[in-house]
């Protein structure tokens, strides 16, 4: 239990570092989002402070203006006074109503500092009223509100902010100032503005970013339940196609190609490793004969049953003939190996039409008894290794040698035509039928039962030599029984003409 729940904190983080698409996603636009917001909302407010603060040094800087003409004289008549009585000078003094300015926008308090002397306080009424506050300013604040430019002082009357103008006049500055309650109420409502407005808008980004990403990844998240099902093992589903020019139609497109590849590996894999398994087997079969053989004719001479000479080499006889067969099988499975792994290996001009004219006069050497009849044109020739190309002409000589009874017909035919060679070996035989045509050329495969000599290579390796060349074999029922093999090869116009095939011949043994 205590394991658990001390794994537990990690399991739930890891959970949440894999979290969806879509909430990483609505999570990141909600940041910056409410980032840009935050910026906005902050110069806003600055903005408008500002500009309320612009618009109070203009009215401030009109009061002066419009107070400063009558400040002279009512500072001297009141002096004067105050001389004739033997009074100091009073710190409040009252505008004359000849001399009150025009109304002003807003109340103001104003205050005379002379350069020397007592500052006096002025009672400037607007639209009769007075100014509101009758501040005294300290003397270090005196001094800041007595130079140039508007400042923003602190009011001794409550600790509010003031905000104060001067102008020079004669003897000291005349200072206006007023209160910010207003613009510091009007910003506080600002604030309150933006900011409920700003959280409104983040939430509604933040769902309509959840809703379109849920509506908009919603084909992914098909696909990757299909690729889920996918990686359990049932490679023939495909992801649901989609628009092909959006990303997800693409993506769903490439994925499907992907899966067709790799459907078609797997089957080509399993196929070639069936085809491994068979001809191992096959292998095995063709040897084992011989084998039994070498193994029965050993133990007779082991076991004393052989009592003359002429059994003796009768036995022996026996055994080099097994042996050659095994050395003949050993070789065709060795040259199909070889063939496999460096196909191609020489790039050397070939006389096509000497290699068949030589492979069809062994043909007739071998088996003088059958009929054979060769047409071959002059001056064929292709790119490749001739003796693998000789061999896979005997190959299909072979063949009809070995398959076909000898009162059959053999028929050998090489021509050129559009750019490709074709090489034909046809008979009139039993033939095959027609549902194993298409396994002829796989390995130790036999047609029928009248075809049951061989090892059953020959035609396997012709198909790879011809591969090898780039070129084909095919395999047909002749007109009107039997066999055509025909191989199809690249042409080359061969440098040399020979004339021991140049003219066709039919010959008869």
């Amino acid at each position: 239990m205590s394991h658990s729940q001390a794994v537990h904190p990690t399991a739930l983080l890891r959970r949440l570092l894999r979290a969806q698409l879509r909430l990483k996603v609505m999570a990141g636009v909600v940041v910056v989002t409410l980032l840009a917001l935050v910026a906005f909302d902050v110069g806003a407010v600055a903005t408008m402070r500002r500009y309320l603060l612009t618009q109070t040094d203009s009215n401030l800087q009109g009061a002066l203006t419009l107070t400063l003409p009558r400040l002279a004289a009512t500072l001297t008549a009141t002096a004067q006074a105050a001389r004739d009585n033997s009074h100091p000078v009073p710190a409040q003094v009252m505008l004359p109503s000849h001399a009150k300015p025009a109304a002003l926008p807003g109340a103001f308090d104003m205050t005379f500092l002379p350069f020397h002397g007592q500052q006096v306080t002025l009672q400037v009424a607007a639209n009769g009223g007075t100014g509101g506050y009758h501040w005294f300013l300290s003397p270090s604040a005196a001094k800041v509100a007595a130079r140039p430019g508007p400042h923003t002082l602190i009011s001794p009357n409550g600790g509010n902010q003031i905000r104060v103008q001067s102008l020079r006049a004669a003897g000291g500055s005349l200072v206006a100032g007023t209160s910010l309650d207003q613009v510091t109420r009007t910003i506080d409502k600002i604030e309150v503005i933006v900011t409920s407005g700003s959280i409104a808008v983040v939430l509604l980004i933040g769902l309509g970013v959840f809703v379109v990403l849920r509506r908009g990844l919603r084909p992914i998240e098909a696909m990757a339940g299909q690729a889920d099902r996918i990686t359990a093992g049932d490679l023939t589903d495909r992801v649901t196609p989609h628009n092909p020019r959006s990303e997800v139609g693409r993506l769903g497109a490439a994925l499907n190609g992907m899966l067709t590849r790799i459907e078609t590996g797997l089957h080509e894999r399993e196929a070639s490793q069936e085809q491994m398994r068979r001809f191992f087997a096959d292998a095995s079969h063709e040897l084992r004969t011989p084998l039994a053989s070498l193994r029965a004719n050993a133990e007779l001479y082991q076991q004393g049953a052989l009592r003359s000479t002429d059994e003796v080499d009768e036995v022996m006889e026996r055994i080099v003939l097994e042996t050659r067969r095994m050395g003949r099988l050993v070789d065709d499975m060795l040259r199909l190996a070889r063939l496999g792994q460096r196909p191609g290996r020489s790039r050397e001009p070939v006389d096509v039409t000497a290699v068949v004219a030589g492979c069809a006069e062994r043909a007739r050497i071998a088996d003088p008894e059958r009929t054979w009849r060769v047409w071959v044109d002059r001056g064929l020739g292709t790119v490749g290794d001739e003796e693998l190309l000789r061999r896979a002409v005997d190959n299909l000589l072979m063949n009809v040698l070995v398959h076909t009874p000898a009162s059959t017909v053999g028929t050998i035919t090489a021509s050129a035509a559009g750019g490709r060679l074709a090489i034909e070996v046809s008979d009139d035989g039993p033939g095959v039928p027609p549902g194993k045509l298409p396994h002829i050329f796989e390995r130790f495969y036999r047609a029928g039962s009248q075809r049951t000599r061989g090892s059953g290579l020959g035609l396997a390796i012709a198909a790879e030599i011809a591969a090898a060349h780039g070129g084909t074999a095919e395999a047909a029922r002749a007109f009107p029984r039997g066999l055509r093999i025909r191989l199809s090869l690249p042409g080359y116009a061969s440098p040399r003409r020979i004339r021991t095939a140049a003219t066709p011949s039919s010959t008869s043994a």
